[in-house]
């Protein structure tokens, strides 16, 4: 274990990290009813979900393919060579609705609702508090003039956004849906959506929506996704009473293009520089520390967190979430503690490991972590201390580690 739960040069919290390096653990989960099963839990178990985590109280997959069977880089594949779909319900929809719809939403996120969400287009957003910190990190769809759906990470989104109008100051309903997201991800995604909706499919443009049928049941389809691939996500309406109408149907449209069902990629997401709340960051991380800072629209009208992210912004930041090309052997499995960062040269804790796997396209491990303004800089050498390796090496490196750009998933279909 680490001598200290403090890393100095970082940034105090107020509710620290536990940086204890106690490992994982052969207990097992209860599966009870105070967690949530996604209507696509008995399916997602049909399938071969042999580990899941929980997530917006909801259990979450998290691996098909057991480890003598390729495991985790086996879905990899799935995902970069084929299609692959996801049971993402743990991505709660929160609908705001009414007249006052666009201005409450306005208030909530960091940027211009008017001008950069317009209706059947979404948008990944974030939302701050009164002290700047990051609340959520949802993507936002406009399916209506007067309608906004968030599809969360991992907070009580839907808590903030009643409690911030219990004065009942904007006109709206905000209530969670019974709207339930599969992902369908990977270069061969557009021809099976092809298959099941038609040629209309080509045209949605990257972030854009549309409302259609999917084996006589209402969907709303997105082209966006969590894996940095071409990508949709297929959102069923009254999904605990139909899912077993529709997932069924995908399977079966899906076996001529190898479609494999598979847990969220965190290896593609994380080559892709993609953040994960509640792992990469929290409500105490503000936007600057964690590569979120283009997301701080200060020109706009009032919004909650304004005038703290002014202030942070002028003052700088102590610490920031980096790149790290790692060395040891490949890992290929979540990380089970927040790995510790090493200075080369005195030995001292400098920093901490959010994410970590191997990526197939770098050759290496590599990882997001916390450091401080010491060693921000690319090509700084660190160690990390791994739970197999022990102490490896590490350099400070560019992210996102692939396709910066993104040019794969805005490809023209």
């Amino acid at each position: 274990m680490t001598d200290s739960l403090i890393i100095e040069g970082l940034r105090r919290r107020r509710l620290p990290i536990n940086l204890r390096q106690s490992g994982n653990s052969d207990a097992n989960v209860l599966i009870s009813t105070r967690i949530r099963k996604s209507p696509w839990w008995h399916l997602s178990k049909a399938a071969g979900c042999w580990a899941y985590t929980t997530y917006n109280h909801m259990y979450h997959p998290r691996a098909y393919i057991k480890p003598e069977d390729g495991g985790l880089m086996a879905e990899y594949e799935y995902l970069t060579e084929h299609v692959s779909m996801w049971d993402v319900a743990v991505e709660r929809q929160i609908q705001v609705k009414g007249p006052d719809a666009a201005d409450f939403v306005d208030m909530l996120i960091t940027r211009d609702v008017h001008t950069v969400v317009p209706t059947m287009q979404a948008r990944y957003v974030i939302l701050c508090n009164q002290y700047g910190g990051v609340i959520n990190d949802p993507v936002l769809l406009r399916v209506a003039d007067d309608e906004f759906w968030f599809s969360i990470s991992d907070s009580d989104l839907l808590l903030w956004a009643q409690g911030v109008n219990s004065s009942r100051r904007f006109n709206v309903d905000i209530h969670e849906i019974d709207v339930s997201p599969v992902q369908i991800q990977g270069p061969k995604s557009v021809l099976l959506m092809e298959k099941m909706f038609g040629s209309h499919i080509r045209e949605i443009p990257y972030y854009g929506l549309i409302h259609d049928t999917l084996n006589g049941h209402d969907v709303t389809i997105s082209r966006t996704g969590f894996s940095a691939e071409v990508g949709f996500e297929i959102y069923l309406h009254d999904a605990m009473l139909k899912a077993d109408a529709v997932w069924p149907h995908i399977l079966e449209q899906g076996e001529e293009f190898t479609l494999g069902v598979i847990a969220p990629s965190h290896i593609r997401r994380l080559e892709a520089g993609i953040l994960s709340y509640g792992q990469d960051l929290d409500i105490e991380n503000n936007p600057f520390e964690v590569r979120l800072g283009w997301q701080v629209d200060l020109n706009k009208g009032d919004f909650i967190g304004k005038e703290a992210l002014a202030a942070i912004k002028d003052e700088g930041v102590q610490q920031r979430l980096v790149g790290l090309k790692v060395g040891g052997e490949p890992i290929v499995w979540y990380n089970e503690d927040f790995y510790l960062v090493k200075d080369v040269d005195s030995g001292g804790d400098v920093g901490y490991v959010t994410s970590a796997f191997w990526s197939p396209t770098q050759g290496s491990n590599i990882a997001l972590a916390v450091m401080p303004p010491s060693h921000w800089k690319r090509g700084t050498n660190v160690k990390v201390n791994l739970p197999k390796d022990g102490i490896v090496d590490a350099e400070v490196v560019r992210v996102p580690f692939v396709d910066p750009s993104k040019e794969r998933p805005k490809t023209e279909l």
